[in-house]
């Protein structure tokens, strides 16, 4: 008899998902407090530290296809992609930590120096995220190991994600705040991410890579993927969720100061969010194997947006805002969860039409989406907070002749367009983001993947 396949070992498991740790922290925290440290601490102009936070992931959406094709490469002819998950793991912690540590100076060469830093390591990310997320379409032949793999780290990216808003704002504020306080918030939250990266390095080199019988080029690449339309379905859906994420993300911080009158409530925000996806993750999965990954997606989506709008008319509640946070992380949750066990089986689908597993490809386009968008979303938030007359505060007090001032203490008052126009960013904004994208997901349903995984039965003799 054909022994089925064996049940990866959670240990195993736990040590691929330990990488999830660390680009749960990078994913979050640019986005969470990049944006208002350049206008709050830095007295960088909305429109200009929006600029400062798309510019550099722009090349990151161009970078990621190039080192997916290339993991493809190292991975047919070692037979693993570790070398890269390595070189990003070791140089990203310096570039975060250079990102928070801006020199004195004028507002303009701050954002030069966050501009350049930041680039700098989206480029290292890079190197790490698309290998690593290549990785669970060649962890297991069975479909419910690859979903069982995909939950570890699921969990764990939540664990990262709870740290960048739980732990980073706290950090800062605790330092008093200010340059310093970001400076030192970059150096301790980069240390950790660094370590969790190398761990998720060091153990996943036990996984085969072999996405097919010859290294392709980057163009010979691409030029195979886009055949897969399901890929591209799943692609258009998850860059409308990563946008309403990231949109949402950048506007936590402006809530908390403007809307709640503290800054601190940022962290209590970003708990209340990411702490009920941790246990709502064996739930979602629970559901997509009784009703379909497909099915259980889609409701998720339509939950959030509804969620999300929810929260406008108790904008100025701490207590509601923070009840509909824990309901915004359940549905988070959904989204996170299903969307990355449908990308494997994707890589797989496609696998019979073109003779290649290409995860390194795939990946490498799913990756520079979910760049772009995180990218794109403080972005949009900023030019929200500029069309709606936002004031930008002075410069910090860390400038040399500055007078001395707590921002966290006197934020700078706004005009009620500002309130009226971050209140919606932050709610009607992600809704309507989120409802887009429903669309490319039915339209996926009826490509025909699997999307009802089975439990993995005991390994027969």
């Amino acid at each position: 008899m054909i022994a089925e396949p064996a049940r990866l070992p959670r240990r195993r498991l736990l040590g691929y998902g330990a990488g999830s740790v660390g680009t749960g922290v990078f994913s979050a925290v640019p986005g969470l407090l990049l944006l208002y440290y350049l206008t709050d601490v830095l007295g960088v102009s909305a429109a200009v530290a929006g600029a400062v936070l798309v510019v550099p992931k722009t090349w990151d959406v161009l970078l990621n296809p190039v080192v997916g094709a290339a993991s493809d490469r190292e991975a047919v002819r070692t037979g693993r992609r570790t070398r890269l998950l390595l070189f990003g793991a070791l140089t990203l912690p310096f570039l975060f930590a250079a990102m928070f540590a801006v020199p004195g100076g004028s507002p303009g060469a701050a954002a030069a120096w966050a501009g350049i830093m930041f680039l700098l390591a989206a480029t290292a990310f890079a190197f790490f995220q698309v290998p690593y997320v290549a990785l669970p379409a060649e962890i297991s032949a069975d479909p419910s190991e690859r979903g069982r793999a995909m939950a570890w780290r699921v969990v764990c990216l939540t664990l990262g994600i709870l740290v960048a808003g739980g732990v980073a704002p706290a950090l800062t504020d605790a330092a008093g705040g200010g340059r310093a306080g970001y400076a030192l918030m970059g150096a301790v939250i980069g240390a950790a991410m660094g370590a969790a990266m190398i761990t998720g390095a060091l153990a996943s080199r036990w996984i085969p890579s072999r996405p097919g019988p010859r290294p392709l080029g980057l163009v010979a690449a691409l030029r195979t993927a886009r055949g897969n339309r399901p890929f591209f379905l799943l692609l258009g859906a998850c860059v409308a969720q990563f946008l309403a994420v990231a949109v949402m993300l950048a506007g936590a911080p402006y809530i908390a100061t403007y809307r709640l009158d503290d800054y601190g409530l940022t962290s209590a925000m970003f708990v209340c969010m990411v702490g009920p996806s941790a246990f709502a993750v064996p739930l979602w999965r629970w559901l997509a194997r009784r009703y379909g990954v497909v099915e259980c997606y889609v409701a998720g989506v339509l939950m959030f947006a509804a969620t999300t709008a929810a929260v406008y008319p108790v904008i100025t509640s701490t207590a509601g805002v923070l009840a509909f946070a824990g309901l915004v992380g359940v549905c988070y949750a959904a989204v996170q969860l299903l969307s990355l066990m449908l990308l494997p089986e994707t890589v797989h689908a496609d696998a019979g039409r073109t003779g290649h597993a290409q995860s390194g490809a795939f990946t490498g386009l799913f990756t520079a989406a979910e760049t772009g968008a995180l990218a794109l979303g403080p972005g949009l938030f900023a030019l929200i907070l500029a069309a709606s007359s936002f004031r930008s505060s002075a410069p910090d007090a860390g400038a040399a002749g500055s007078p001395s001032r707590d921002l966290f203490d006197t934020p700078v008052v706004q005009p009620d367009s500002a309130l009226t126009g971050m209140s919606a960013g932050f709610t009607f904004v992600p809704a309507l983001l989120l409802l887009l994208s429903v669309p490319p997901l039915l339209a996926f349903r009826r490509a025909g993947v699997r999307s009802r995984p089975t439990e993995t039965p005991e390994p027969a003799i």
